[in-house]
């Protein structure tokens, strides 16, 4: 992650702990004695009775130059360990490195692209890695680095630890923009970053390839689109984000995949713009998401 120089350093607190009382009082407590400011908080239990907390808070600290190291131990000692908390914090200084898989759609690409341009995006796009070669030109206009990868049946493994070469232990989420390839159980646990994908489909419906063709088959009323982080099982990760629309009888599979196009960006863009943002927590194979 690189870092930016700024007056206050922003920062942002995600918990997942057993429910008690106590919590939000006793973390306010600590950031106050630490000199912050609580800009947002937002929290939720699954049941306040046994149940399990989920919080996210943003504050910010008046010096920027401050030992996050001690100030992060400190956390540990006095609030983490007495709560049983798995926590972690994020600070603005710190830019995460995102990297794109793509194969030849570029709907979903071109979204996140000018996504990045305008400074939208909570993340910094590190790398374009495809399968194909066709989006080369349209990606290096924005100044951008384009590795093609070429994708066979059998030599989906080399063609895996190319990409892990260009990945691991270089960025901090890798987004499959309509990348058209089945990652391996290997690639998932040697990549060491959360993977997001957009699927053309409302999950758990349709799962695998070519939905809008077997939904007009189904005859359906609406369809839909799924972000979702990535898991060796196909197409049934954590669900982050869903998006519908209503078609009819008059639509065919072109109408369908037009439509369709427009909610997966717009679904793709939340969700990766929500995960940078510290908004997603994944608990078992269900996501809470503080919008």
């Amino acid at each position: 992650m690189s870092l930016v120089a700024q007056e206050r350093l922003v920062a942002r607190l995600v918990v997942v702990c057993p429910d008690r009382p106590g919590i939000v009082a006793t973390v306010s407590r600590f950031l106050f004695a630490a000199g912050a400011n609580i800009i947002d908080s937002a929290q939720h239990s699954t049941d306040p009775t046994g149940g399990t907390f989920f919080m996210r808070m943003e504050f910010s600290l008046e010096d920027p130059a401050a030992d996050i190291a001690a100030f992060e131990e400190a956390f540990r000692a006095e609030v983490g360990d007495p709560f049983a908390m798995e926590w972690r914090f994020s600070y603005s200084s710190e830019r995460r490195r995102v990297a794109i898989l793509v194969s030849r759609y570029d709907h979903c690409l071109l979204d996140l692209l000018w996504r990045s341009r305008r400074g939208e995006l909570g993340g910094d796009i590190a790398v374009v890695i495809s399968n194909h070669a066709d989006l080369r030109e349209m990606v290096e206009s924005f100044g951008l680095p384009y590795v093609h990868i070429p994708v066979t049946n059998e030599s989906k493994p080399q063609a895996e630890r190319a990409i892990l070469d260009q990945l691991a232990g270089n960025v901090d989420l890798v987004v499959l923009a309509r990348y058209m390839q089945i990652l391996s159980a290997d690639f998932l646990a040697a990549v060491g970053a959360p993977v997001i994908n957009i699927h053309h489909s409302f999950l758990p419906a349709f799962v695998g390839a070519d939905p809008y063709r077997r939904a007009l088959e189904r005859g359906v009323k609406i369809i839909g689109a799924t972000a979702h982080y990535v898991t060796e099982d196909l197409d049934a990760g954590p669900i982050i984000e869903q998006d519908v629309e209503r078609v009819s009888h008059r639509h065919g599979v072109d109408d369908l995949e037009r439509i369709g196009r427009e909610i997966e960006r717009a679904v793709l863009g939340r969700a990766v713009d929500w995960h940078l943002d510290d908004r997603v927590i994944v608990h078992g194979n269900k996501t809470f998401v503080f919008q």
